[in-house]
């Protein structure tokens, strides 16, 4: 039976982040926005608007939201869920910052 282990990946600094945008970071399953706002609070999402897929790290981002570049859909960046009537959530990955540093939880399964 496989189980899942958190495994916290240190994505590099903060100040690698430009404020009020993002960078991408590839794993093997997916791609993931990491997101720093003008007050450096730090989200990390599927790079993937749930409207039609849009590249959500090319988006504005304002307070704790970023806007879709392909139609304006707005992504809460605390919960991925879009605001307003649009419906849809965009994953969420779990961030922590330590140290000036950037880690992401991207769980591994393990072999029990």
């Amino acid at each position: 039976m496989n189980s899942v282990t958190p495994n916290w990946v240190d994505i590099g600094p903060v100040d690698a982040i430009p404020k009020r945008g993002a960078r991408t970071v590839r794993t093997p399953r997916r791609e993931i926005a990491v997101f720093r706002t003008a007050d450096d609070e730090i989200f990390a999402l599927e790079n993937r608007c749930p409207h039609r897929g849009g590249p959500l790290s090319e988006g504005i981002v304002h307070g704790r939201k970023v806007a879709c570049p392909l139609h304006n859909w707005i992504i809460d960046l605390e919960s991925g869920s879009a605001t307003g009537a649009d419906e849809g959530c965009a994953d969420m990955i779990p961030v922590k910052v330590e140290n000036g540093r950037v880690y992401l939880e991207l769980a591994i399964a393990v072999a029990a």
